[in-house]
């Protein structure tokens, strides 16, 4: 596992981005001391299905009904 300071991670980007493709990760420190760990990003293995969850989730005619407005100021308040 490749370790780099903080100056060499800033100055030697490209190459921390190249070493990710071969190994699982880079680590980066400070003073020594670990402070990041680099990770190359994985993508999904499976592809996203639009609809996949059709028919597993219901919801019954209340679900749409407006909220009353106690509830409403009450969620206004809290932003």
């Amino acid at each position: 596992m490749p370790v780099f300071s903080v100056h060499q991670a800033k100055t030697h980007l490209s190459r921390i981005l190249k070493s990710l493709e071969s190994d699982d990760e880079v680590v980066v420190t400070r003073y020594g001391k670990p402070i990041a760990r680099i990770i190359p990003f994985e993508q999904s293995k499976t592809p996203r299905m639009p609809g996949a969850y059709k028919g597993l989730i219901e919801f019954d005619e209340t679900f749409f009904n407006e909220l009353p407005e106690e509830k409403i100021s009450a969620w206004e308040k809290q932003y």
